[in-house]
């Protein structure tokens, strides 16, 4: 079929109901040029259909518990070698007081972030786990947990590939979770590929962490990278990785688009980011495979276009933090809560901020957290607006 030919008639049908199949999406996206409008008007008719013009977000503290790793990824600058100045490994006390900071500025959320296992790989991580008497970093992350959890804040873990015991101990404490697919193709791992020294990137690895999510009823946050060098095909095969487990759990809260962008330390630094094009079309087909779905992008990743993204399909920013760096991408700050607010309100949307786990998810959430999250929820299971403003 020619580009000329291609008439994609699912994309009319997809508005009564119809479920996009792999090859419908392989066909949009080979000729996204040519029906990249009309991609884009479904997918705001998606959004607003299944979502409403309420746009969420979620006030976080950004806690950077280790970022010693034993993987490598050929992008990452969060990793942090033991002689450089960049390591973080946070103490106990360290943890409570910017607990205490982060309800000081009614933050809702500590996302607790560390490395992959770094004891498998660092002495000096197993000794600073020796020395606070714990064996495992996901231990720890548990004591961690529990101490904000007490300051009134609401963990969201993100530790890699967490064990299904782990993953169940942490739950008595953590409203939900999250673990990046970040695409399904084994491609990446191969030699000179972004993945070839991060074994914990595996697909079939990741994969099964977040099916032991869904049999635990774990809120769970995942997604994909974009722009790496993945094909559009392995893009769209990860979408759909990622529709099917939540199809057999129902506890895939959030898909979270990040777009890559290159930094000078790293062997990917000559690598482009992908086009706004390219992105939103990435974008716009999620919500048009998933239309139920909460689908995110992080705003200081596109600080001059995040509000774009509301034409395709978005209906979330996900944490920004009055508080705390990305530390993951240090070099984008985050915009002002109130400058989000200001542009969402010009589009016609209301925003509003949400918990770590979003209100349609709170059935998956026991008893205890329920109750602590009530103190400060609306009827709607947002957080109160005189609260979190």
């Amino acid at each position: 079929m020619s580009k000329l030919e291609f008439e994609p008639e699912c994309l009319h049908r997809v508005l009564d109901g119809y479920e996009l199949e792999k090859q419908d999406a392989l066909d949009i996206a080979t000729n996204f040029k040519n029906t990249s409008t009309l991609v884009f008007e479904t997918a705001e008719k998606l959004r607003n259909i299944n979502k409403g013009n309420v746009i969420s977000f979620s006030k976080k503290s950004f806690f950077n518990i280790i970022n010693l790793c034993r993987d490598t990824c050929s992008y990452c600058t969060y990793k942090s070698e033991p002689n450089e100045s960049k390591i973080s490994m946070m103490q106990p006390n360290n943890v409570l007081q910017l607990a205490k900071l982060a309800k000081k500025y009614n933050c809702t959320e500590a996302l607790f972030v560390t490395g992959e296992r770094p004891e498998e790989k660092y002495q000096l991580a197993r000794e600073w786990l020796r020395k606070n008497n714990f064996k495992s970093t996901a231990e720890y992350l548990i004591h961690c947990s529990e101490l904000v959890l007490n300051e009134g804040i609401f963990p969201h873990t993100n530790a890699g590939n967490l064990t299904k015991n782990e993953m169940q101990e942490l739950k008595k404490t953590n409203v939900s979770m999250g673990l990046m697919l970040e695409n399904i193709t084994n491609r990446l791992r191969g030699k000179g590929m972004p993945h070839e020294g991060a074994p914990s990137k595996e697909p079939k690895t990741r994969l099964e962490v977040l099916n032991n999510a869904g049999i635990l009823k774990i809120p769970m946050t995942t997604g994909i990278l974009v722009g790496i060098g993945e094909t559009f095909e392995e893009i769209i095969d990860s979408i759909f990785s990622i529709k099917q487990i939540h199809e057999k759990f129902g506890n895939i809260q959030e898909v979270i688009l990040q777009n890559f962008h290159p930094k000078f330390d790293t062997k990917m630094k000559n690598h482009s980011t992908p086009s706004d094009l390219y992105f939103k079309m990435v974008v716009a087909l999620c919500r048009i495979i998933m239309p139920n779905s909460n689908i995110q992008i992080p705003p200081n990743l596109s600080p001059y276009s995040y509000q774009e993204f509301l034409s395709v399909g978005v209906n979330d920013w996900g944490g920004i933090s009055p508080i705390t760096s990305d530390y993951v991408n240090p070099e984008f700050q985050w915009p002002k809560i109130k400058t989000v607010e200001k542009n969402c309100k010009k589009l016609g949307f209301e925003i509003k901020a949400r918990f770590p786990v979003y209100p349609e998810f709170l059935p998956l959430v026991n008893s205890d957290l329920k109750q602590r999250l009530s103190l400060i929820a609306d009827e709607d299971d947002y957080v109160k607006g005189d609260y979190w403003r």
